[in-house]
C-alpha cells in the first residue's frame, strides 16, 4: 500500500514539474521602450505591463493564460525607442505621434533609414508642446529663445528631434542660442533652477512630474507658442493640433496656455508575432478604466479612438484583429 501511494505521489509530482515546464517554456517576455523616469512615456509603458499582467493567469489566479511578462525600462524616447524596434532590441515603444509618421515614410530624421515594417498599435495621450523658462528670463515665446541658453534635448530622443525640425523651420541653426544643451528630461528642470539654462522646450504629457519641478522648485513659467511658426506645422501636419495646457494645472499656470502638440503612440514590429500583439492590445482595452487612473494624463483615454488616431503607419494585424472583434473597425 505504502508503495502504490508513494508512486502516485511521484506521478501527480511529476506532471505538475511537466505541467510548469510547459508553462515556462510558453511564457512569452516583451520589452517596452519608454521615456525618462520621470516622464509620462515611462508611466505609460509601465502601466501597459500592468495590465498585461493583470490578464495573465499564474498560480491559482484564473486569467487568458497568454503567458506574456513584461518591462517597460527608461529609455532615450521616441527615436529611440523605434530605433531599438528597428533593431530587435525592442518589442514595443512609446512614440511621439510625428516620429512615428517620420519613422514610416523615411522623412526628417527617418531619411535614408525608413522604417516600412513599423506597425501602430494604439494611441495613448495628447501631448502639447511646452515653452518653459525661467522666472528672470524675460522669454515671453519661441521669438524670445534667441540669444538665449536653451536646452534642444539629448540625441535620440523625440524632444531633440522636435526641436531640431522647429529650429530648421525657424530658419534657425545651434548659433542662434547663446548656449544649446543636449540635457535629458531628467536632468533639465534642475538646470533651469540652478540658472545654467534659460528655457527648454518639451513635449509631454500634462501633468508631468519632471515639468512641476521647475514650476513649483523655481517659479519656472509656461508661455504661448501660437506665432505663424506654430499655426503654420499645424495647418500643414496632420499629426499635429492644437492644444491648451489648461490653467492650474502647475503653480505658476495662471491662465491657459496655447500651443500646439502631437499624440504619444503605442507602436511595434511587423515582425512582432500577431498572437502578442493582439494580448497586448486586448489587455489594455479590456482594461481601461484602470488605465485611466494610473496617471493623470490618461483620464480620458477613449478605446474607439485610441485605435486610430495619431497613427500613421499601419496597425499591426495582431490589433487590428482585436479591433474587428469589438466591431471598431
Amino acid at each position: 500500500m505504502k508503495r502504490i501511494i508513494f508512486s502516485m505521489a511521484a506521478a501527480i509530482l511529476a506532471a505538475g514539474l511537466a505541467t510548469s515546464a510547459d508553462a515556462a517554456s510558453k511564457r512569452t517576455f516583451i520589452s517596452i521602450g519608454t521615456g525618462g523616469p520621470t516622464g509620462v512615456y515611462f508611466a505609460a509603458g509601465n502601466a501597459i505591463c500592468r495590465l498585461v499582467h493583470k490578464e495573465a493567469a499564474e498560480g491559482r489566479k484564473k486569467g487568458r493564460k497568454h503567458g506574456i511578462r513584461c518591462s517597460a525600462p527608461s529609455t532615450g524616447g521616441s527615436n529611440y525607442n523605434i530605433g531599438q524596434i528597428k533593431a530587435g532590441e525592442l518589442d514595443f515603444g512609446v512614440s511621439q505621434s510625428d516620429w512615428q509618421f517620420h519613422a514610416y515614410n523615411g522623412s526628417s530624421a527617418w531619411k535614408g533609414k525608413q522604417y516600412k515594417k513599423l506597425r501602430a498599435v494604439f494611441s495613448v495621450h495628447p501631448e502639447p508642446l511646452h515653452i518653459i523658462v525661467g522666472g528672470g528670463s524675460g522669454i515671453t515665446g519661441w521669438d524670445s529663445l534667441k540669444g538665449k541658453r536653451v536646452n534642444i534635448g539629448n540625441a535620440g530622443s523625440g524632444q531633440r528631434g522636435t526641436m531640431d525640425f522647429l529650429m530648421k523651420r525657424a530658419g534657425w541653426s545651434k548659433s542662434a542660442f547663446k548656449l544649446a544643451s543636449e540635457l535629458t528630461s531628467t536632468e533639465q528642470s534642475k538646470a533651469l533652477c540652478d540658472g545654467k539654462i534659460d528655457a527648454f522646450i518639451y513635449t509631454v504629457g500634462v501633468p508631468n512630474a519632471g515639468v512641476s519641478v521647475a514650476t513649483d522648485g523655481c517659479g519656472a513659467r509656461i508661455v504661448n507658442f501660437n506665432n505663424s511658426l506654430a499655426s503654420g506645422l499645424v495647418k500643414e501636419r496632420d499629426y499635429y493640433a492644437w492644444a491648451t495646457i489648461p490653467k492650474g494645472t502647475y503653480k505658476t499656470t495662471s491662465s491657459d496656455v496655447t500651443t500646439f502638440g502631437v499624440m504619444a503612440t503605442f507602436v511595434s514590429s511587423a515582425d512582432v508575432s500577431s498572437n502578442t500583439v493582439y494580448e497586448v492590445t486586448r489587455a489594455v482595452m479590456e482594461n481601461v478604466a484602470d488605465f485611466r487612473k494610473l496617471h493623470p494624463a490618461f483620464r480620458n483615454l477613449d478605446p474607439k479612438k485610441m485605435m486610430s488616431d495619431g497613427l500613421s503607419a499601419p496597425l499591426h494585424p495582431g490589433a487590428l484583429k482585436y479591433y474587428k472583434e469589438k466591431g471598431w473597425k
